[in-house]
């Protein structure tokens, strides 16, 4: 364990939060918090400014993209903490999500009662029940499980990340879940949670192309954002089933519309709407 830390603070827009998170674990942070609309992460201090270097660079690029994508910062300090894991630890703690699961980071054991437990590694990958888009996600396939009866149905997780979402579909009663991610080191990371969660035989994971999959699917997750939901939108429709359930999420108030309007002229019903704070989540279902 470092003897010290750099601490990074910076406050951004919601729609580039996942991106900023996405580079600060690629570039290496064990633990990446996002609190309402900062990022704080750390990094080993090993006494050069590297880090600091490659962060400037990529917010800077980020800036040119979008003027207002960095709100404030960054700002870094240096941390000697001997017990800096625990210190970040306690950010993390299991959330109840929906009505049927515990979310929980592997060293809490919460008491589950007729909830099922998933279980993820915070500061690895995109999704550990705490972003509202996940949460708004994980309570629609709770609805549309219930379609269903309990009887089996196979489901589609476009842009997995973590793997929650397709964990949460195998423990909700899917025959056969399958998960992809262009990203390999989210891939790996899901491959993971799933061995973890004890779903893995459950779950197809891997980097293939969405218009490469040649089958339907009853449910259909894209937990992405609207540009790329609307990028990918013909591929997945294509994918959902006659009379199939799709669920969309990771779009901004402000893009709803366009996205929703896409998916009724080819032959799709909202069924509901969820928004908390400035995300929505989308429930369709194929006509």
């Amino acid at each position: 364990m470092p003897s010290s830390w750099l601490q990074l603070s910076l406050r951004a827009d919601p729609s580039a939060l996942d991106a900023v998170a996405n580079f600060l674990i690629e570039r290496g942070s064990p633990g990446v918090v996002i609190k309402k609309n900062e990022v704080q992460a750390y990094f080993p201090h090993p006494g050069d400014s590297a880090v600091q270097r490659d962060v400037g660079r990529f917010l800077r690029g980020m800036h040119r993209i979008g003027p207002s994508a960095i709100v404030e910062g960054p700002r870094w300090r240096i941390l000697k903490d001997r017990n800096w894991n625990s210190a970040w630890r306690r950010y993390f703690k299991p959330q109840r999500v929906g009505k049927s699961f515990w979310v929980s980071p592997p060293w809490i054991r919460p008491r589950l009662g007729r909830r099922h437990l998933v279980t993820i590694e915070p500061g690895m990958a995109f999704g550990t029940g705490t972003h509202a888009t996940t949460r708004g996600c994980i309570e629609f396939l709770e609805r549309v499980a219930g379609f269903f009866h309990g009887s089996a149905f196979v489901a589609l997780d476009v842009g997995t990340g973590s793997g929650i979402l397709a964990i949460a579909l195998a423990k909700l009663g899917a025959k056969s879940v399958w998960a992809i991610d262009n990203d390999p080191v989210a891939v790996n990371v899901a491959r993971e949670n799933l061995h973890s969660n004890g779903v893995a035989e459950k779950v197809r994971l891997s980097t293939a192309r969405l218009d490469s999959i040649r089958k339907s699917f009853s449910v259909v997750v894209a937990n992405l954002t609207a540009e790329t939901i609307l990028d990918v939108a013909r591929a997945l429709q294509k994918k959902v089933a006659a009379k199939g359930f799709l669920v969309l999420s990771g779009i901004l108030a402000g893009k709803e519309s366009a996205v929703a309007a896409r998916f009724r002229a080819n032959g799709f019903r909202v069924l509901r709407r969820k928004r908390e704070k400035e995300w929505i989540t989308l429930l369709l279902r194929r006509k």
